[in-house]
């Protein structure tokens, strides 16, 4: 048992390396393409504009490893950035916005969850349906008009630097990044995570309950996702239904570029983060060289096609070195 997770250990530290190597290269082809690329400002405005792709990503990557998927988080933002708006407008206090579309969040986290725990429907099917009702619900909400937030307080969650130096809302992305990898690589919950993932059957009979697993996981990637609709809104000093389009595709092409495994029961939030930084580095070379939107368009959707096909060479593999140790084993035990 310990050879083998010294080989996974193994595994993803040349994965991680990998995606290093690829991080560089992209840094160090748009940057010869223009030389305001590779600059303190613009990594900071990177930095900034992944944190909520992050922050999805984040979410996306616990419930992958689960086995699980959710489709809803960008239709989530969008609905909380306008609820974000409309707060302000209803006189909240700045300080209690951000907690409040959490907690509207979380509890469309709840009811996904209940769908699926309930009425046995597949995530795809309730996440998607989730999809279509939180971004018509926003465009509800405020009139398919966007809600123009003036308030200097909560305006500066969003924009105000941190010791000079990085925005509220990426510390917030690193303080989740760091919590949810103690959680899942130090804590029961992670483990049953992973298990949950690795064969769902197997978790029940280690006396795990899947229904309140899920729960947890669906609350948690909505009030990440509703997090992020938060920040942006303060960001952006504008409530926008129309925004975050695409966002949960964004968070599950990091999370499978960053080593989660689509099929369940494998990866990292370290490696996740690594996805979200190349995904946005991408994203801002694309911009700042004036590629246009459609052609961006094209450029993520060929991305996500080549993580998903690593994804799939990684598990070719993996499958394929179990097959051989186990062939091994045998034939030591025959001899």
């Amino acid at each position: 048992m310990k050879r083998f997770k010294l080989r996974l250990g193994r595994q993803g530290f040349v994965e991680k390396v990998g995606l290093i190597v690829a991080l560089l290269l992209i840094i160090l082809v748009f940057s010869l393409l223009n030389e305001n690329y590779f600059s303190w400002q613009n990594l900071q405005n990177i930095l900034t504009a992944a944190s909520m792709t992050g922050l999805v990503a984040i979410g996306e990557a616990l419930l992958i490893i689960g086995g699980l998927i959710d489709l809803s988080p960008g239709s989530i933002a969008a609905l909380s950035s306008v609820l974000a708006g409309l707060f302000i407008s209803w006189g909240v206090p700045p300080l209690l916005v951000i907690p409040c579309v959490i907690i509207c969040g979380l509890l469309i986290g709840f009811l996904n969850a209940l769908g699926i725990n309930k009425l046995k429907l597949e995530p795809f099917i309730v996440t998607l349906s989730a999809m279509s009702i939180a971004r018509g619900l926003g465009y509800i909400l405020c009139g398919g008009k966007p809600v123009f937030i003036n308030n200097t307080e909560f305006s500066s969650i969003g924009s105000k630097r941190i010791l000079g130096s990085f925005t509220l809302p990426v510390i917030m992305l690193i303080l989740a990044m760091i919590v949810f990898s103690v959680v899942l690589s130090r804590t029961k919950f992670g483990r049953s995570i992973y298990v949950l993932g690795g064969n769902p059957y197997a978790a029940r009979l280690a006396g795990l309950n899947p229904e309140r697993i899920k729960v947890y996981l669906f609350m948690i990637s909505a009030g990440l996702a509703a997090l992020g609709g938060g920040l942006l809104a303060s960001r952006m000093q504008s409530s926008q239904p129309s925004s975050a389009v695409g966002l949960e595709f964004e968070g599950i092409t990091a999370a499978v570029l960053g080593g989660v495994a689509m099929s369940g029961g494998i990866g990292n939030i370290a490696g996740v983060a690594l996805g979200v930084l190349i995904i946005q580095c991408f994203n801002t070379g694309l911009i700042m060289n004036g590629v246009q939107t459609f052609w961006q368009d094209i450029a993520r959707g060929i991305l996500l096609i080549l993580a998903l096909g690593f994804d799939y060479y990684r598990r070719k593999k993996q499958s394929e070195r179990q097959l051989k140790r186990s062939i091994s084993e045998m034939t030591q035990q025959e001899t």
